[in-house]
């Protein structure tokens, strides 16, 4: 099973506290050994930035609203 917390700081170290919930699902009992993987958190956005092709050029995009928007406002 896979959970996410946040890690802490603890004197010169840094631990994670495991939800309550999630103990009592994986029977975990204090002194109890724990293998932990550990993935680097990384943002979605970031890599679909740029990704996903337009039918439409950014600029195009743009002077078409500008033209909407200004012939709501010129009537």
């Amino acid at each position: 099973m896979e959970t996410v917390v946040k890690t802490k700081k603890w004197g010169n170290s840094v631990g994670v506290i495991l939800p309550a919930e999630f103990v009592k699902q994986q029977h975990i009992h204090p002194g109890d050994d724990l293998v932990i993987d550990v993935k680097e958190k990384h943002n979605v956005l970031k890599e679909l930035f740029g990704a996903l092709p337009f039918k439409k050029p950014t600029e195009q995009l743009l002077k078409e609203s500008r033209k909407e928007l200004e012939s709501k406002w010129m009537r």
